[in-house]
């Protein structure tokens, strides 16, 4: 599992406070911790509270990578917060680039700008299964998006191993919606189909639980139910011991690692290393 970890963003109170004091403090100890629980990526968001998003971008990159080696995944809508970012990443270590859909109203042209910049980078894109209508419903939607997505990422001069498609999980408790997940796990084995070698697949896993009781048993269950389908990565809480137990013990179901009764441990001691 490439895991992603999630709490350097500007949502979360600590984080907000941490940028608008330009305290590093805090999120260098989100960047140590995460690492040390087996973050594969550092997911950097200013969120929307920041008063100049580039230059809180900026200082939230130097920031997290003064504090550890892991490479860093840059997300926000706006392109101009991504090149913000990209301007003092460390990219010779990795980065990411979250997200783009395959267009949206407002800039149909938004995918070949996310992928130029990460082809440029020497990095990997997150595509979401979205378009100009909204995020589908539907399985065969999800995968046709995924398709095009694939195709013009290629197009661009990024492999399919460079890209993550995202399907786009929903939160569980929003009416109509508690359908989606079943279909979403569909989907996510028609998309690792598409291309040899496929491309990865994640999510924003603490989407599905979002204003929802129990929240981490929700974000577990799904995940491991997720690795027995072929998602191979997730933005997630990695400091959330139960969920990256979890995802061990499905990996090691699906034989994908070697049992031991200290399988949990070696998990742990290598998860980092999975990008």
């Amino acid at each position: 599992m490439i895991a992603i970890g999630e709490r350097i963003n500007g949502q979360f109170n600590d984080v907000r406070r941490a940028i608008a004091e330009k305290d590093g403090g805090p999120i260098q100890d989100l960047a140590r911790r995460q690492t040390d629980a087996g973050a594969a990526y550092l997911d950097i968001n200013v969120g929307t509270a920041a008063e100049d998003p580039l230059d809180a971008m900026r200082w939230l990159v130097e920031t997290a990578q003064a504090a550890c080696e892991t490479p860093l995944c840059l997300d926000s809508q706006k392109p101009e917060v991504i090149r913000a970012g990209l301007e003092v990443c460390d990219t010779s270590r990795g980065v990411l680039l979250n997200s783009s859909p395959l267009s949206k109203k407002s800039d149909p042209a938004v995918l070949d700008t996310y992928a130029s910049m990460a082809r440029e980078a020497g990095g990997s894109l997150i595509c979401l299964t979205m378009d100009t209508e909204g995020v589908p419903q539907t399985i065969e939607r999800r995968v046709e998006i995924a398709a095009e997505l694939v195709t013009r990422a290629m197009d661009l001069g990024l492999e399919p191993d460079r890209l993550f498609i995202d399907p786009i999980i929903l939160p569980v408790n929003v009416p109509g919606a508690q359908g989606q997940p079943g279909l979403i796990l569909q989907a996510i084995e028609q998309i690792a189909l598409l291309s040899d070698p496929p491309p990865h697949i994640t999510m924003g896993l603490s989407n599905l639980s979002q204003g929802a009781a129990e929240r981490s048993l929700i974000n577990r269950t799904f995940l491991a139910m997720a690795v027995s389908h072929g998602c191979d990565s997730a933005i997630v809480d990695v400091l959330d011991d139960a969920l990256v137990d979890a995802v061990a013990a499905a990996e090691m179901i699906m034989n994908m690692q070697i049992y031991s009764d200290s399988f949990l441990k070696a998990y742990r001691g290598q998860a980092g290393r999975q990008r």
